[in-house]
Order: structure tokens, then C-alpha cells, then sequence
């Protein structure tokens, strides 16, 4: 096993005003668009923890086809799915993978569509059930959609039976980008279901239309229907699985100790935001976000405030990519205990924000050097992290706390 020693953290920097002069900053790279002002202290650039733990980092699996999730299952061994449409169940104890799970449906690979997010039912352990969500290939196109199955072993060999699609994002669309996508199972077993804007500008604006499944935090059951209370239930046009309206591209979600849905989604250049969805809250995009266009143009009227439109509770520009999300509330890590883990596609680490009730309070970083898609706390408050190569091979790391 390898294992390389890391401290969280960067230099020196002057930054915004959103924290003293001189602070020490996760984030010392110039803005994208320096103009923009935050709208609150500690909205972004906020500054590093007085205790920066050192990190040790150790590999679990090498070699693994391109990975985009994780999940674990009862007995330790890690549930995984693959971008180009497999599951596999990797061993901790020798980082082996078992063969490609049979019966996983269909998916569109190409792009940024594949087999994505991944999670067992909260009655996993008598039902064996478990969720997924794929680029679901469709007469005219594809979409993001969610299905459940049984996951059975017989004699060694793993497959899944009985699978069901319980949920599409509609409408089609022919395009390979923006499918978000993570599935969260809330405390009273209610299934959020995150999705993108499909990316291209005539579908990005359907982020703000209730008819369309555009850029949506979803809230259904376990069968898939919406749930009662969900705040469009009854609006004429509106779909009524639509729990929060307005977003980019949501690859990162969790709950906190309260048992709160958070997520971090994608912006547009210099705009990546976490934001704590709420029922019927609009949260802007495209109308308004930080960040402009990867040309170097404002987005629409580059405005980054809006009546009727709820402010990020953080943002990051440059940006860091997010995909995947825990909250830490383990004592392996204990200056962690309480923060969001956020993994880093373009900042090539794991983002660790610490929170004052519902603002970020400090950010750190650990630096791993590889585009993280995936992050889990273990059952024994150990950190997991997948780490990707563009277009190539996955590797499971273990994070700890250096002795």
C-alpha cells in the first residue's frame, strides 16, 4: 500500500474583502471576474482554519476503469459504477474489483453522459435494493434518469435483477453534456434526484421553467411519484417532483447533521456555488450567477443579485470543479468534524469547507494532484476519495489523519 503525507492548505494571499488583509486563503489565484463583489462575508474566498490537519493518503484500488461513484456496502466492500456503464464491487482488503455486475441497462456514454450516481435504499439490508442514475439513451436523444433494482449474489456471481426506471428527466434532449447527477435518500426516505441544464443555450433557460426538467433538484419516493408536500404539487404546468429550480450542473450532494440537503453545482466560468436547496426556491441560473461565460462574456445580463432569486451560500472563482460531496461528522479527522467534503475536478483535491451555522466559516484544501469525482466517509471515519484521469483509469484513496 502507498501511502503520501499531505497538508491542507496554500500561501499567503490578499484577497477580498471578505477577509482580513493578509489571510491565509485556500484560493490565491486571480478571479475570473474580479468586478464581482460578494454579497455577504465569507461568500467566497474565505479563509484557512487556525488547525490544518496533515493528511495521509493511502491507495485502496488502482487500475480500475473510470469510475464515477461509490457506494459501501454493508460488509466494507465499495459498490462503484463506471462512466461507460458498468458496476463493479471493489475489496478494501485487496483492492481487487469483481467482474461487471450483469444486468445494468443501457447507458449514453459519450460526453459527459455515462453511468453515474449510485445508492442503496435505506432498507438496503433486508430489501437489498439499490438506486442509480444514468444517461438513459431515448427515441430523439437521452436524459438523466433514476432506477432501482435488486442486487443479488449467488454462488459469486453479482447481478441485478428486477430493475425498474422509476423517474426521467424530460424532455429529451440530443446532447452529450450537463446530466448532473446524485441521488440522496433524506431522513424520512424521501429520494432528491439532482439534474443538469443539459449545458446548451437553448436548454439552459429552461432552468427557470416549472414545465421542464432543466436544471431541477428533484424530490420523488421510492417508486418515483412526487411527493405530496413538494411546493409545485397543484401549480398548473409545473412538475410536480420539482423540489428547487434554477441551478447549472449538480454533481455534488449530502445531507448535514440535521439532515438538510446540500448541494455544490457546476457554474459557468468562475461561478461553482454551494447552496442549501429549499422547497420552490429559485436559485438563478441563468438570469443570475457569478462567473461569466467561457468566452470571456457576462452570463445574459451579468448581474450576480435578483429579486426572487436566493444568493449562493458560497461561491468559488476560479472554480473547482465539484463532483461529489460527504458530510464529516466522524472523530478520525476531528478538525473535520462538522465540515462538507468536496471533491475537486478542476482544483485536483478535496475542498473541505467548515461551517457557523449556515455559512462557511473557513475553507483548506488537500491537495491530491488528480481530478476527484467522488467522496464518502467510511464507517470508520476514514475519508474515500476517486480519483480520475480524463478518459482513462480510476483509483480509490483512503484519507487519514497523519500520526
Amino acid at each position: 500500500m502507498r501511502t503520501t503525507s499531505l497538508l491542507a492548505g496554500t500561501m499567503l494571499a490578499v484577497t477580498l474583502f471578505s477577509v482580513p488583509a493578509f489571510a491565509q486563503t485556500a484560493e490565491t489565484a486571480e478571479a475570473n471576474a474580479p468586478d464581482q463583489k460578494p454579497a455577504f462575508e465569507n461568500q467566497t474566498r474565505a479563509a484557512l482554519p487556525a488547525a490544518v490537519p496533515q493528511i495521509s493518503v493511502d491507495v485502496v484500488a488502482e487500475g480500475l476503469p473510470q469510475l464515477w461513484a461509490m457506494e459501501f456496502l454493508p460488509d466494507g466492500r465499495i459498490l462503484v459504477t463506471t462512466k461507460e456503464g458498468a458496476m463493479h464491487v471493489v475489496s478494501q482488503e485487496n483492492g481487487e474489483a469483481s467482474p461487471p455486475i450483469e444486468g445494468v441497462p443501457a447507458v449514453m456514454s459519450e460526453g459527459q453522459g455515462g453511468l453515474l450516481d449510485v445508492a442503496l435504499a435505506p432498507d438496503f439490508e433486508s430489501s437489498n435494493r439499490i438506486y442509480f442514475s444514468f444517461s438513459e439513451p431515448r427515441d430523439g436523444g437521452n436524459g438523466t434518469s433514476v432506477a432501482s433494482a435488486e442486487l443479488t449474489e449467488e454462488d459469486g456471481k453479482l447481478a441485478l435483477k428486477d430493475v425498474k426506471v422509476i423517474f426521467q428527466q424530460m424532455p429529451t434532449y440530443d446532447g452529450d453534456k450537463h446530466f448532473g447527477s446524485r441521488l440522496v435518500f433524506g431522513p424520512e426516505g424521501q429520494l432528491y434526484v439532482t439534474v443538469g441544464e443539459r449545458s446548451d443555450r437553448e436548454t439552459r433557460v429552461g432552468a427557470q421553467d416549472l414545465d421542464k426538467g432543466f436544471g431541477k433538484v428533484f424530490r420523488i419516493d421510492p417508486d418515483g411519484k412526487a411527493l405530496s408536500d413538494n411546493p409545485f404539487v397543484g401549480t398548473d404546468g409545473a412538475l410536480p417532483e420539482i423540489w428547487s429550480y434554477g441551478h447549472r450542473n449538480l454533481q455534488s450532494a449530502t445531507l448535514d447533521g440535521q439532515g438538510r440537503l446540500w448541494t455544490v453545482e457546476h457554474g459557468p466560468k468562475g461561478g461553482d456555488e454551494l447552496n442549501r436547496p429549499e422547497a420552490g426556491k429559485n436559485y438563478g441560473w441563468p438570469k443570475v450567477t457569478y462567473g461569466i461565460e467561457y468566452s470571456g462574456g457576462p452570463v445574459g445580463e451579468g448581474i450576480t443579485t435578483l429579486q426572487g432569486t436566493e444568493q449562493p451560500v458560497y461561491y468559488w472563482d476560479p472554480v473547482i470543479g465539484p463532483s461529489g460531496m460527504a458530510f464529516y461528522n466522524g472523530d478520525a479527522i476531528p478538525e473535520w468534524k462538522g465540515a462538507f467534503l468536496i471533491g475537486g475536478l478542476v482544483s485536483q483535491g478535496l475542498v473541505v469547507l467548515h461551517m457557523d451555522g449556515d455559512r462557511v466559516r473557513n475553507e483548506e484544501r488537500v491537495a491530491i494532484d488528480a481530478r476527484v469525482r467522488d467522496v464518502k466517509v467510511g464507517p470508520d471515519g476514514t475519508v474515500f476519495a476517486i480519483t480520475e484521469q480524463r478518459g482513462g483509469g480510476s483509483t480509490i484513496l483512503r484519507l487519514v489523519k497523519a500520526s
